[in-house]
């Protein structure tokens, strides 16, 4: 197990490292994202997740909900395969348009609207 990092490099720019799982998950990791104050457009670059689980794709849905509430632009770069896979098997490909490459970025508007990038 890695234990999970969220780096702020500022200007709105996340990085992950480490694993997103239920072990390394927890309250704390959902608070660290307030969105609200930081900028408007947001972008989570997810290099750096060695390994994740379901609680993984759990916490992008939580991002996604609360960029939407706070009307702040979310984009998550470099998304592992892995990942993907979880929302494939989830039938969240269907819904937000996570069957693209990898290495490709999604974004997610602060209306309905999904495109990806």
């Amino acid at each position: 197990m890695t234990k999970l990092t969220v780096i702020h490099q500022g200007a709105g720019d996340f990085v992950v490292n480490g694993d997103l799982t239920f072990a390394t998950i927890g309250i704390k990791t959902l608070r660290t994202f307030d969105f609200t104050g930081i900028s408007k457009q947001i972008s989570i670059d997810l290099t750096g997740v060695a390994s994740t689980d379901s609680a993984g794709l759990a916490l992008m849905i939580e991002w996604i909900k609360y960029a939407r509430q706070h009307r702040v632009h979310i984009v998550f770069k470099n998304i592992p395969e892995q990942l993907l896979n979880l929302a494939k098997l989830s039938g969240l490909d269907k819904t937000t348009h996570f069957a693209i490459q990898p290495s490709e970025g999604i974004a997610f508007e602060p209306s309905s609207h999904i495109e990806t990038i």
